[in-house]
């Protein structure tokens, strides 16, 4: 029967580059955004599922990349097909401007049920966290609005007969955790190491369709997401602070003294 799989992306602005906020949201650019690098692994553990399964298996099987954002969001899944999504649907609304961790799981949450008119979703799949916000709370909402049950922070992921079986290290300890499908998995960054990918792969990406859906064709009430549903406001924000001068210290024979006081002087011994 195959496996229909969601795969949770985020277009992210490069964590390197200096941040701005702009009536109190972060400026988001296309220049300098990608898809969240976290999201490489849920990506890669959803072709490597489909790999796993026979070709009778297989059949049916599809991976559709959801992302909300934006106009440039539609970069995170054209990086997406080529890793092998097969499906990319894009949430884009005015709307959505400003929207919090809740807004974004009620969002998310409702072009699953979308996707879900085609057909079944078997899995939805999430990376750890996005790597602007860090806030590692999306996979746990969009299965509470979805009534479905989550199993989050997976190292290593199976599923078979109609349930999701997952493990995850925990303060040393190794948890086995299952469910029935549908259910919503995180993985971590230590599940798998995301292939590169082919040059076929990159081209067919460039032209590949992406379906787009507007709030009001996911029944979406818009006063509940953006800058108006949003639970959480910044109220200000100051610029990071500039980094201070380089100390050089040339060792002639203190060089251990220098040290131990440096550390010293910082609380680290």
């Amino acid at each position: 029967m195959g496996l229909r799989i969601v795969v949770l992306t985020k277009h992210v602005p490069n964590i390197h580059s200096n941040r701005t906020f702009v009536d109190g949201r972060v400026a988001r650019g296309a220049a300098d955004g990608s898809l969240n690098e976290l999201d490489e692994h849920p990506l890669e553990e959803a072709v490597r599922l489909l790999e796993r399964m026979s070709d009778e298996e297989r059949a049916g099987s599809e991976i559709v990349a959801l992302t909300m954002g934006p106009a440039e969001a539609s970069d995170a899944l054209r990086r997406a097909y080529q890793l092998g999504a097969d499906v990319g649907v894009h949430v884009l609304d005015d709307a959505l401007a400003g929207s919090d961790y809740l807004g974004t799981a009620a969002v998310l949450a409702a072009a699953v049920r979308r996707v879900a008119q085609d057909g079944p979703v078997d899995l939805v799949l999430a990376g750890m966290a996005a790597l602007d916000g860090l806030g590692s709370v999306v996979p746990a909402l969009v299965a509470a609005e979805l009534g479905w049950p989550q199993l989050t922070n997976a190292g290593a992921l199976a599923v078979a007969d109609g349930a999701a079986r997952v493990e995850r290290d925990v303060d040393g300890v190794t948890e086995v955790l299952e469910a029935d499908l549908p259910v919503v998995v995180s993985v971590n960054d230590h599940i798998n190491r995301p292939r590169f990918p082919n040059f076929k792969l990159i081209m067919a990406a460039r032209t590949k369709e992406i379906t787009t859906w507007s709030l009001a064709e996911l029944d979406v009430d818009t006063s509940k997401v953006g800058a108006a549903g949003a639970r959480t406001q910044v109220l200000s924000a100051e610029p990071r602070p500039e980094r201070p001068p380089v100390e050089l210290h040339v060792d002639n024979g203190e060089g251990g003294v220098a040290l131990a006081d440096f550390l010293a002087s910082r609380g680290l011994v």
